[in-house]
């Protein structure tokens, strides 16, 4: 069985990686495997969260907008890792709470240390430009204190910049920059810890400064792998809809009947 941990970084194209010198260290150097994920659509937030977390089409898991505030109807990785026995955190935006804990969210909310709901230990914020630096010192304060086989680490910083500047500038280049940073602070702590590391995100950005349309700014998104042994051809593109039987098939526990059996990864023993 893997501990897996799953960083979404919300706004993140393809392009933007070019910014990410660490992560793309990491894929140069055989550490990390990277491909390219075109994102299902419309390629909208939570529309795109849910995807990612339940390998359902929109269409049939019927979140079609980001206006649409209601618990998941489809088993996702967090229910999934539960009915496994495993443990689970999230720091992460509020539109997360309200698809896999309880909707709507409250000012409550913010902390949620519950062992019977699928996400068992959540750190939830709901400012756009919560600085990422905060984020992921409470993605390692759950670490640290809670053990999780899962956690997913949900950063709106980047999505943030392209909504304010757009999809091609030297902000939204900053903010993508400024998250591989933080996370050239941590991944080793995480592979030492036994984490396997998937990094993604739901949709890009265009240059108008939004996304929910079918150009490749905002389809295309990078995805990488560390921590773990696995065969797949570089720069291939992946079905969106396979990230979430990965994360499954990382943590050794059942995919849902509806997710896709095969991925463009095989894992290999190591």
């Amino acid at each position: 069985m893997g501990k897996v941990i799953f960083v979404v970084l919300d706004g993140l194209n393809l392009a933007a990686s070019r910014h990410m010198g660490f992560m793309e260290h990491l894929a140069e150097t055989g550490v990390a495997q990277k491909c390219t994920v075109r994102a299902e659509l419309p390629t909208l937030s939570r529309p795109l969260y849910e995807v990612l977390l339940t390998g359902v089409p929109v269409f049939e898991h019927e979140v079609f907008s980001n206006s649409i505030c209601r618990l998941s109807k489809e088993q996702h990785v967090f229910s999934l890792a539960r009915a496994a026995g495993r443990t689970t955190a999230a720091a992460a935006y509020y539109w997360m709470s309200e698809l896999y804990n309880r909707a709507p969210f409250a000012p409550a909310d913010r902390f949620q240390l519950d062992v019977d709901r699928p996400i068992q230990h959540g750190i939830f914020y709901f400012e756009d430009s919560y600085p990422d630096s905060h984020l992921f010192c409470d993605a390692e304060f759950l670490r640290l204190a809670y053990r999780p086989d899962f956690l997913l680490v949900h950063s709106m910083n980047v999505d943030d910049a392209g909504h304010k500047y757009g999809g091609d500038s030297a902000e939204y280049a900053a903010a993508a920059a400024k998250a591989d940073g933080i996370l050239a602070h941590v991944i080793k702590d995480w592979l030492a810890d036994g984490y396997a590391v998937v990094v993604t995100a739901d949709h890009g950005m265009n240059a108008s400064r939004f996304h929910n349309g079918t150009s490749d700014e905002e389809r295309l998104v990078p995805l990488y792998i560390a921590g773990v042994p696995v065969a797949g051809e570089d720069a291939a593109c992946m079905q969106q809809l396979a990230v979430a039987p990965l994360l499954c098939e990382l943590l050794g526990v059942p995919k849902s009947s509806k997710m896709l059996r095969q991925g463009p990864f095989t894992i290999r023993e190591s």
